[in-house]
């Protein structure tokens, strides 16, 4: 596997294992007959999702953290076709009386 440099903007802490993991996932999507156009909408949509998530669906908080404006955000997740209620933490409240 390629050595990183470190000015290559990964923090030298993420690369290690990370790396590996990544290798063999690639590997294997290539293996598959994956697309470079159908891997990197499907890694686009997860990480996108991910960071949704992890903001509770705050479309600015997860802009800032991934180093995009919320309206590309926004178009990327209109393009992507994410949905709130996959991102959207659950409003179930009790309602019973």
């Amino acid at each position: 596997m390629k050595q990183r440099s470190a000015d290559d903007g990964v923090p030298e802490d993420a690369t290690g294992d990370l790396g590996d993991r990544l290798d063999q996932l690639v590997r294997h999507l290539v293996s598959q007959g994956v697309s470079l156009a159908q891997a990197r909408r499907i890694f686009e949509r997860q990480f996108i999702l991910a960071s949704l998530q992890l903001n509770q669906g705050n479309l600015s908080r997860s802009a800032t953290s991934l180093g995009i404006h919320r309206n590309t955000l926004r178009t990327k997740v209109d393009a992507l076709r994410i949905q709130s209620s996959e991102y959207r933490p659950s409003s179930k409240r009790n309602r019973s009386k």
